[in-house]
């Protein structure tokens, strides 16, 4: 098995990136990403049936429901274009989600970016996001050219609600009591592989294609 075809999950905290080395992976690699989140916010932004159903339930400071979740994901992994490869992002992030995925697809690997709290909050209180294109700024590490303005397109830079840093804690803390028992879950079964995720992305990412290289020769 070579990495083209192999069905992947990402795990770690928010702000690991995970979105960004999965995206470097599908462009490099030609690998399909599933982002949960990029299809929940293209729901929200399109006012379709199920992102006025998410809109709603994330309005009222709810968490959309495992049911919703898991039949988005499922709906997605019956596409054509995934049945080789894919790796997801955000999904699975509880335990019932894992034992729902395992019944219609059986990922190879679990891959865990290992980050520590103070570098995630370091990481995401500080990003900044342009309102039109949707470029990703940090204001230390990767500041724009003019401040608040965004470099590619002129638009206006902002903080996302989920990057201030009461909501990091509060997703910190989420992920350390529904998302972190997934890693023993896929350790059990002899499915986990864990990276170091607090270097820049693309040391990250040539570790992760080494790792999991050396993780398919088992």
């Amino acid at each position: 098995m070579n990495i083209q075809s192999m069905k992947l999950i990402f795990l770690g905290p928010p702000g690991a990136g995970k979105g960004t080395i999965s995206k470097m992976a599908a462009e490099r690699l030609g690998i399909p990403q599933i982002s949960t989140g990029d299809i929940f916010r293209a729901a929200v932004k399109e006012k379709t049936e199920l992102g006025l159903k998410v809109q709603s339930i994330l309005a009222a400071g709810g968490l959309v429901p495992d049911e919703l979740t898991i039949a988005i994901v499922k709906e997605r992994l019956s596409w054509p274009d995934v049945r080789q490869s894919y790796i997801l992002d955000g999904f699975p992030r509880t335990i019932p989600q894992a034992e729902a995925l395992a019944a219609f697809s059986s990922p190879d690997a679990a891959v865990d970016f290992e980050v520590k709290d103070d570098l995630i909050l370091f990481r995401l209180t500080g990003r900044r996001v342009c309102r039109s294109c949707g470029a990703i700024y940090h204001r230390v590490t990767k500041p724009p050219k003019v401040d608040g303005i965004c470099d590619l397109c002129g638009g206006e830079l902002y903080t996302r609600n989920d990057d201030r840093e009461e909501t990091v804690k509060e997703r910190l803390r989420a992920y350390h009591e529904e998302t972190e028992p997934l890693i023993d879950y896929y350790a059990q079964k002899s499915r986990l592989l864990r990276i170091d995720g607090s270097p820049d992305a693309e040391t990250v990412y040539t570790t992760f294609i080494s790792e999991i290289g050396r993780f398919l020769k088992k």
